[in-house]
């Protein structure tokens, strides 16, 4: 509980020992004394509901709920109604109390978030060691990460060996090796060897940093919920004070024109308990707080949610797109055969490798591996990448393509058709055909579970993209039980995919596209709801998508896609029981049935028990 919290907390206390004590003092006969001494707990319990009340008013930002508290509370003490008067004030702050602890809950999960933001570098120079501030230590610099310390920057291991703990980044314990070469991110736990990294980006443009910054601003992307509770305030909060004030005067004014006694006193007590009905507090905080929960819980088990506007629209998906490679599959590729090899393998593998040396596709290091080399560069030049076909370059003085078949029908040279199972690359040597490399990838752990539980979810459809061959697209698919596959497309060619899926939705039937964030930022944008898979340390996922899964688990989809269905299911029934109780004791306070006592519960306890429905958010361990 924080220090402001306290303080309100002993205030309540304070104001309701003293109203109790005044209930049952004998006071009646002294009025003067009475209203003073209810003064006191009125005061101590509400002088700062009346100070923003006041503010408010000075500047021309009048009907909030501020207003509404100072107006029917000021109201009531005038009428003699002292013990509803502070009943009202004081119910309205333990409301405000338990909104606070709630947000407070809301905040925990963020502020473990929040950890991973380092509180010092160790920058080596000249072999001495210097504790600095993150923000201080340039690009290229040599930073010292002991063992139980955080990283603070993104860069590569230069020296040492450890393990890392990137629980705080993905909501899971698995440990990463970290040797050198290795790039690390900001954010992790060095957990056993020191090691020294050459920093390659600024403490602002670190995956840390930019997480955090997410999260941070995840508030300021409102749904379409939270506008429309915007909205209704705005319109809703001047209509009932000035129905309040047509309640008091206007009912009087014709019983005194039909001759009868205009009763005023019992009028403006009706419209000070209309009123406090009238309060929309348990709207206004309840529905941001179920949101707030919402993205603090999702981020809790490394699900980053950009907004609430994109947790609502994840909330309605009923298709998934998936990219194949690094989504459903490893990635992890391998040189598994050559067939038709003209050339020594040796060599094959050599001149591939160094036309693939500048590239960094999973293919292009798959090759390079296979190679067992160091790649000189100085022998490559006139490199020409041909999107989504392959690579020319000039090798040792030798014209080298490498590339899908479409490359060889580019460059005008007969490819021969491989029949086994994996992604075919086909070389060309001074355009000759020289054979075709068989690579093959590995499926995650966890892609056919991921698609079954999807399912399970009510997703009615899936889809996989990729621009690998058919045949291979097909077997992944089969494999994992993806319904639908649309094989050998380009980049644009994906885009187009994925428009006329978007052209045959229904309007609350939304398509999320997922992919691994680095070739997929165009589908990604263009997706209702774009998912980046295995994004740690991805700024183009984290840059183009709209929730980013910050471990490599595709059964996290599933999951992301309850916690926001169950966020909504909190939201409309936060929503439909506030206004629904507020409307029936609006009408039953304008007839003057409803007293100042179920005004309180109209108000505070609507406002509580929509809280405690908000705080169900928060739970989504077990999603």
């Amino acid at each position: 509980m924080t220090k402001k919290q306290k303080n309100l907390l002993q205030r309540v206390i304070a104001a309701g020992l003293m109203m109790a004590v005044l209930v049952f003092l004998p006071l009646k006969e002294y009025p003067v004394l009475r209203f003073i001494l209810f003064m006191v707990p009125y005061l101590t319990v509400g002088h700062d509901i009346l100070r923003k009340a006041w503010k408010g008013i000075l500047h021309r930002q009048v009907f909030d709920e501020c207003f509404l508290m100072a107006v029917a509370t000021i109201g009531a003490m005038a009428l003699g109604e002292y013990t509803e008067g502070v009943a009202v004030m004081w119910f309205y702050q333990i409301g405000e109390l338990f909104q606070g602890i709630a947000v407070g809950r809301s905040r925990k999960s963020i502020t473990e978030l929040m950890d991973i933001r380092p509180d010092y570098a160790n920058i080596e120079k000249e072999g001495e060691i210097s504790r600095v501030d993150p923000d201080d230590v340039e690009v290229g610099s040599l930073i010292v990460v002991n063992p139980g310390e955080k990283i603070p920057l993104d860069g590569l291991v230069e020296e040492g060996e450890s393990v890392l703990n990137t629980a705080a980044l993905t909501g899971e314990s698995i440990p990463r090796k970290a040797r050198p070469g290795d790039e690390v991110i900001s954010g992790c736990i060095n957990m056993s060897g020191v090691l020294k990294i050459r920093t390659t980006k600024k403490f602002d443009e670190s995956t840390a940093s930019r997480i955090l910054d997410l999260v941070e601003n995840a508030s300021s992307r409102k749904s379409r919920s939270e506008q429309f509770i915007t909205k209704f305030a705005r319109v809703y909060t001047p209509a009932v004070c000035y129905g309040a004030l047509a309640l008091a005067f206007v009912p009087p004014l014709v019983r005194l024109l039909m001759g009868q006694a205009p009763l005023f006193g019992d009028w403006i007590y009706r419209a000070l308990t209309f009123l406090v009905i009238s309060c929309p507090c348990a709207i206004v905080v309840s529905i941001p707080l179920s949101f707030f929960g919402g993205i603090g819980g999702a981020s809790s088990q490394g699900i980053l949610i950009k907004g609430s506007n994109f947790m609502e629209t994840l909330s309605q998906v009923k298709t998934v797109v998936f990219d194949k490679t690094g989504t459903i599959t490893r990635g992890d590729f391998e040189v598994i055969d050559i067939h038709h090899g003209t050339l020594p393998r040796e060599e094959l593998l050599e001149l591939a490798a160094h036309a693939e040396g500048h590239s960094s596709h999973p293919i292009s290091q798959s090759i390079q591996r296979a190679y067992g080399k160091k790649v000189s560069l100085d022998r490559v030049s006139q490199v020409e990448e041909i999107s989504g076909k392959g690579v020319k370059a000039t090798v040792d003085g030798k014209r080298v393509a490498v590339g899908n078949m479409r490359l060889m029908e580019h460059q005008g040279i007969e490819g021969i058709d491989c029949h086994e199972t994996g992604t075919i690359i086909h070389t060309a040597v001074d355009d000759a055909y020289t054979g075709h490399l068989v690579i093959a990838d590995r499926i995650k752990d966890g892609a056919a579970e991921a698609i079954e539980d999807l399912k399970r979810t009510g997703v009615r459809e899936t889809v996989m993209l990729t621009g690998d061959l058919k045949e291979t697209a097909e077997a992944v698919a089969r494999q994992v039980g993806v319904g639908r596959v649309c094989a050998e497309l380009l980049p644009d060619q994906k885009v187009k995919v994925l428009e006329e899926l978007l052209a045959k939705a229904g309007k609350n039937e939304k398509i999320a596209f997922v992919g691994d964030g680095i070739n997929d930022a165009p589908v990604l944008s263009r997706a209702d709801i774009g998912i980046a898979m295995g994004a740690l340390g991805s700024d183009a996922a984290i840059e183009a998508a709209d929730v980013v899964l910050m471990d490599d688990d595709p059964r996290k989809i599933g999951k992301a896609i309850r916690i926001a269905r169950k966020c909504l299911r909190i939201v409309y029934e936060n929503i439909f029981f506030a206004i629904g109780v507020k409307l029936i004791c609006l009408l039953l306070g304008a007839l003057g049935i409803a007293n100042m006592w179920l005004a309180i519960f109209a108000d505070v306890g609507v406002m509580v028990l929509c809280v405690l429905n908000a705080i169900r958010c928060l739970r989504v361990k077990n999603l």
